[in-house]
C-alpha cells in the first residue's frame, strides 16, 4: 500500500494565532500585593512533611498567589493561607 502524503492545491490554516497579551491594558495594570521571590510563613503545611515557609513566586489573581515550598513543590496560595515574614 502506497501513501500520498502530498496533495497540491490543498492550503492548511494556522492553528495558532499570534497574541498581543502584552498589549492588554487590564494584564499591564495589575499590581501585586506583596512583591514577588518573597519568603512567607505557611498557617497550614501542605503536608506533613513539607516545610511550613514558602517563597512566593508570582500573583496568579487578585487573591492567588503561586509558590514553591520545599520538599513539597510549587503550590497555589490563597492570602489568607500565609503571613509576612519580618
Amino acid at each position: 500500500m502506497k501513501l500520498k502524503s502530498y496533495q497540491p492545491g490543498i492550503s492548511l490554516q494556522p492553528r495558532l494565532h499570534p497574541q498581543k497579551w502584552f498589549s492588554q491594558p487590564e494584564l499591564n495594570a495589575a499590581k501585586p500585593e506583596q512583591p514577588s521571590l518573597t519568603w512567607v510563613k505557611l498557617q497550614e503545611p501542605p503536608s506533613l512533611y513539607s516545610h511550613d515557609e514558602a517563597l512566593l513566586l508570582c500573583q496568579s489573581s487578585e487573591s492567588e498567589w503561586l509558590a514553591w515550598v520545599p520538599d513539597y513543590g510549587e503550590v497555589v496560595l490563597s492570602r489568607h493561607q500565609f503571613t509576612e515574614m519580618t
